[in-house]
């Protein structure tokens, strides 16, 4: 019996040079640049944290974090493909263009997920990685499948999912929850609605053509405007707390005070003029608000806790250390010193 031979051509891999074309477009399913807003403030809530976390487990720790958070941006594109393709913004992205199918985004991003926590829970701690697996949940399934395409108050309650970061690093770090982290937690929670409104305001007809009721859709350009201001506001006193408390040092309450105010000034601006500059000036300020808030924290860190917030914090790590080899944690002197050159 004559049999034919398979060309060996039929049966290779894809070639390193299509994996190495490829990989860009992964990538960018990890939304990159938010998946870096996201490191920083984790990296923040770690660093600060009190004690010493050997700094091979720290950099685990920020790996999984930034790979869970790269894989809840995987997770939204590939449900979100069909309302990416009707937007302008978005319409480059890879799943809309072809560049990636629907099916490998959603391999990759739950393959992703799952390394990341558990990577996080078997380096780390439980809690940490626990933490991690519902940011993603509630990124993935609250607010992309269910809030996003329901209410316009979508942004308000799905910005929880973004405002865990500082909340996990502070969790990896010392195995607990203190109120250091959950105010870091606030902060960014109530940062999310204006920033992100800001951005809808000049992209309000390709949400309604998209079928997405953001607020500027559903209520109009003066309703947004007015709670934009309104949460600018609230944001003020409460980012102003760290200082207050004394887990932060005076560079950082003179740098919450001023960019606060020019952050509300900001978004009296909008409220008067409501033009595309304006939201446009508020949206780009915001990035750089949150990231000189938190840079500021990082580097004006007082180096004395507080007994009131930090005895059940220190008392964590304390236990962490007894129940964990020498190698992977060790307590440094309580209160915690922290260093800029420690990022």
């Amino acid at each position: 019996m004559k049999t034919t031979a398979i060309p060996l051509t039929r049966l290779e891999l894809p070639s390193r040079s299509h994996l190495a074309t490829r990989l860009p477009h992964f990538i960018t399913l990890m939304k990159p640049r938010v998946m870096v807003l996201a490191v920083f403030t984790a990296l923040v809530g770690l660093t600060i944290a009190p004690g010493h976390l050997d700094p091979l487990l720290g950099s685990v720790a920020i790996v999984a974090i930034a790979a869970g958070a790269g894989a809840a941006g995987v997770l939204n594109m590939w449900y979100d493909a069909d309302i990416d393709a009707a937007m302008t913004r978005t319409a480059m992205r890879p799943i809309p263009r072809g560049k990636v199918s629907r099916l490998e985004a959603l391999v990759f991003g739950l393959v992703l997920a799952g390394g990341a926590v558990a990577a996080l829970g078997i380096a780390l701690n439980v809690k940490a990685a626990a933490l991690l697996a519902f940011a993603i949940f509630f990124y993935v399934v609250v607010y992309t499948v269910w809030l996003k395409r329901s209410t316009p108050q979508n942004i308000v309650i799905g910005g929880a999912a973004g405002a865990l970061p500082p909340v996990i690093g502070w969790a990896a770090a010392t195995g607990d929850i203190g109120l250091e982290p959950l105010i870091l937690f606030l902060i960014i929670f109530l940062w999310t609605p204006p920033h992100f409104w800001a951005l809808s305001l000049n992209r309000a007809d390709e949400y309604a053509r998209a079928g997405v009721p953001m607020l500027p859709v559903v209520a109009g350009r003066d309703a947004t405007t007015r709670q934009i201001f309104i949460y600018s506001v609230l944001l003020v006193p409460v980012s102003v707390l760290p200082w207050a408390l004394g887990f932060a040092g005076a560079l950082y309450g003179a740098a919450a005070a001023v960019c606060g105010a020019i952050l509300v000034a900001l978004a009296a601006q909008l409220s008067r003029e409501a033009d595309r500059h304006a939201a446009h000036r508020l949206f780009a300020f915001s990035i750089l608000y949150l990231f000189v808030l938190f840079a500021a924290l990082l580097a004006s860190n007082s180096n004395q806790w507080p007994t009131t917030l930090s005895t059940r914090a220190v008392a964590t790590v304390g236990s962490t250390q007894a129940a964990s080899p020498p190698s992977q944690v060790r307590t440094a002197r309580s209160p915690a010193r922290v260093r800029v050159d420690e990022v």
